[in-house]
C-alpha cells in the first residue's frame, strides 16, 4: 500500500468513534494520505497558537510603521527582535539550523530566507519579504508581508498583489476533508494566469506545536492529491510567486547557504499566514 509505513489514524481508546474519525478513516481505505491523530490540535494549542499570532502580528505591524528606503535589513531585524522578546516571545529563526538572525528579509529576487545584513539598503522601488515566526509558551505561529518601498515599477506592483491573491485563493480553496492538492491547484492556475512560475522548491507546512510539521503545503499541482485537510490542523500556505521561471537556486555569496535567489534573477513575492482547518474552512491566526 502507498502509505504502509506511515502510521495511520487511530481512534481514542476507550471513545466512541466520531463521525470525524468515519470520514478519516474512509479516506485512509481509499488510500488517500490522512493526518494522524497527533496533527489535529486541541482547542487550548489552538488559543495558544493564536496568541503567539497575536506577538507574530504585532511583530509585522511594527515593521510596517518603520520601514522606508535608506535602512539596511539588520535595523528590520532589530525591530523584529525588540518586539518579540518585548512581548516575552522567543524569534524562531534566530540560530534555527544555523540561521544568524531574527527574521528573513528578501529583497526583489531574493524568493526566500534573505539574511538580514548592514550592507542590504532598502532602495526606492524595492519589494521586501519580511517573513517572522514567534514562538509563545511553546506554541508557534508564522507569516509574511510585502512591502513596496516607496514607488516602484506597475510590474513589480502587480507581482505583489497577484501574489497576495494566491495567497487568498489558495486559502479559499483549503476545505475540510478536501486535500492539500486542492489548495496548490488554485494558487497555480491563478498564478499562471499572469504567467508567473510558482516556486517548487519550497512550501508551506504544518505548523504549532514546532517550527515545521506535517502536512507539506506545495502551491502547485492537482486537486485531489496531498494529504487530507481535517478540523483542527494547523498550517501555512506561503505561495512565492516569481515574475519570470518558477527555478531557483542558493546564492552561492551566501556563507550559510540560506538565501534563495530566482533562477533568471526577476523580482519574486510572497505573502503568508498561519491557518487553522475549522469545519467550515481556514481561519487566520497570524491577524
Amino acid at each position: 500500500m502507498k502509505f504502509k509505513n506511515r502510521k495511520r489514524w487511530h481512534c481514542l481508546p476507550g471513545q466512541p468513534i466520531t463521525e470525524l474519525d468515519k470520514q478519516v478513516m474512509y479516506w485512509e481505505n481509499k488510500g488517500k494520505e490522512v493526518p494522524t491523530r497527533e496533527l489535529i490540535k486541541t482547542p487550548e494549542q489552538i488559543e495558544g497558537i493564536r496568541k503567539s499570532g497575536g506577538v507574530n502580528t504585532g511583530v509585522l505591524d511594527e515593521v510596517a510603521k518603520q520601514i522606508h528606503a535608506g535602512m539596511n535589513t539588520l535595523e528590520i531585524d532589530k525591530i523584529c527582535y525588540d518586539y518579540c522578546t518585548g512581548h516575552d516571545a522567543i524569534p524562531a529563526c534566530l540560530n534555527y539550523e544555523g540561521f544568524p538572525k531574527s527574521v528573513c528579509t528578501s529583497i526583489n529576487e531574493v524568493v526566500c530566507h534573505g539574511i538580514p545584513k548592514e550592507e542590504d539598503v532598502l532602495q526606492e522601488g524595492d519589494i521586501v519579504n519580511v517573513d517572522f515566526t514567534t514562538i509563545l509558551d511553546g506554541y508557534y505561529a508564522d507569516a509574511s508581508r510585502m512591502f513596496i518601498i516607496g514607488k516602484t515599477t506597475p510590474e513589480k506592483e502587480q507581482l505583489v498583489r497577484v501574489a497576495k491573491e494566491c495567497l487568498e485563493v489558495g486559502a479559499e480553496a483549503a476545505k475540510p476533508f478536501g486535500f492539500v492538492g486542492d489548495i496548490g491547484h488554485a494558487i497555480q492556475k491563478h498564478a499562471e494566469k499572469y504567467h508567473y512560475g510558482v516556486v517548487r522548491d519550497l512550501c508551506g507546512h504544518g505548523v504549532g506545536l514546532d517550527f515545521h510539521e506535517q502536512p507539506d503545503v506545495v502551491h502547485y499541482g492537482h486537486r485531489g492529491t496531498g494529504m487530507l485537510l481535517v478540523p483542527g490542523m494547523v498550517f501555512t500556505i506561503e505561495p512565492m510567486i516569481n515574475m519570470g521561471t518558477w527555478k531557483v537556486f542558493i546564492d552561492a555569496d551566501d556563507r550559510y547557504g540560506w538565501e534563495v535567489i530566482t533562477g533568471d534573477e526577476l523580482p519574486s513575492a510572497q505573502w503568508e499566514h498561519t491557518f487553522v482547518m475549522t469545519e467550515h474552512g481556514v481561519e487566520i491566526l497570524t491577524y
